[in-house]
């Protein structure tokens, strides 16, 4: 299983950056970086690719709708030709609240635009004369939409690769069946190794059945809280303000979601079962925590991006040596 690390978008950052040779020589593989509504993701892979000559670099992720596809193609060519090869583009539908309260566009078909803008940066890379009728992007843009002086170009570097991975955030059973068929690897939120099949598991055959066989075995690249030693209740109370009913904790999701409503944010969280809290985070003893990458190897996942809750950097660093250690004996 790869080892990867979600960089904090929202303080830390230098602090990482300057750790992360010492993250690699523990055995990281992988640094990706968030967006949200904070700095832009793109200057910090650059300057991450600046600093490192090895580690994998994803962004995690990227959202589709505020930058055209063409630009998240060119983006993604650029970072790939600074790192010499080592990038993976994650992208994202992101959620009205963030595309419509910030951006300022409308939230409209995730769906269909996420098929697209992996299509037109596929045809990108490949550098061919970029023409596309799709349903949400014609390119170039007819001439009753603009000047009419718009012609087809194709790019105008040639990329380090012709195809650059492309990692999907999915949740909902349409999105998780789009990006098990088209794209390199899935970001899913909260898997829990044992039940995950009731919530993805026809979406995910859906998607495989029709999936190019060219694009190799889906990379499940999975975001988890993750610290070494005897599980601490601050640790797992961090994991359960987040947690939702999509594996079968029907009771304590109406409880969960009464107490929330009503103001009542911390009873609210100490109503999330803590089987759940564990399954889907990666907290606890050495010997806990070789079962947990069991548990996650058999369910499919491939790639962890960690996120790590141990208080101090040298701790951290400890952490990850740890759990590679393990990795590597499991």
């Amino acid at each position: 299983m790869r080892l990867g690390m979600i960089v904090d978008y929202s303080g830390g950052f230098e602090e990482t950056a300057d750790l992360l040779v010492d993250y690699e020589n523990a055995g990281l593989e992988l640094a990706a970086v968030a967006e949200a509504y904070s700095f832009d993701a793109v200057s910090q892979l650059g300057y991450l690719a600046a600093r490192t000559t090895r580690l994998e670099l994803a962004s995690a992720i990227l959202q589709i709708y505020s930058r055209t596809p063409a630009l998240l193609a060119m983006t993604a060519a650029g970072i790939d030709y600074v790192s010499g090869g080592r990038f993976t583009l994650g992208l994202g539908a992101s959620g009205p609240q963030v595309v419509e309260g910030f951006h300022g566009v409308a939230y409209d078909a995730p769906l269909a635009r996420t098929r697209e803008v992996i299509d037109i940066c596929r045809k990108v890379w490949r550098r061919e004369v970029l023409v596309h009728d799709g349903e949400r992007y014609t390119i170039p843009l007819p001439p009753e939409q603009g000047t009419g002086l718009g012609k087809p170009l194709k790019l105008i570097n040639h990329p380090v690769r012709s195809r650059i991975p492309i990692s999907v955030a999915a949740l909902g059973p349409a999105n998780v069946a789009l990006v098990a068929e088209v794209a390199e690897s899935w970001q899913p939120l909260f898997f829990h190794p044992g039940h995950y099949r009731a919530a993805w598991g026809e979406a995910l055959e859906k998607g495989l059945a029709k999936r190019d066989p060219e694009l190799g075995a889906l990379d499940i690249m999975l975001q988890v809280s993750f610290a070494v030693g005897e599980p601490d209740p601050a640790a797992l109370d961090q994991v359960r303000n987040q947690l939702a009913v999509r594996y079968g904790y029907v009771t304590a999701a109406a409880e969960i979601q009464e107490l929330y409503l009503s103001g009542r944010k911390d009873d609210a969280a100490r109503a999330v079962p803590d089987d759940l809290v564990r399954a889907v985070s990666l907290i606890g003893t050495e010997d806990d925590i070789a079962v947990q990458l069991k548990e996650f190897a058999a369910a499919g996942v491939t790639t962890l991006l960690l996120n790590t809750l141990a208080s101090s950097p040298e701790r951290r660093v400890a952490d990850v040596a740890t759990l590679a250690r393990i990795n590597a004996a499991s």
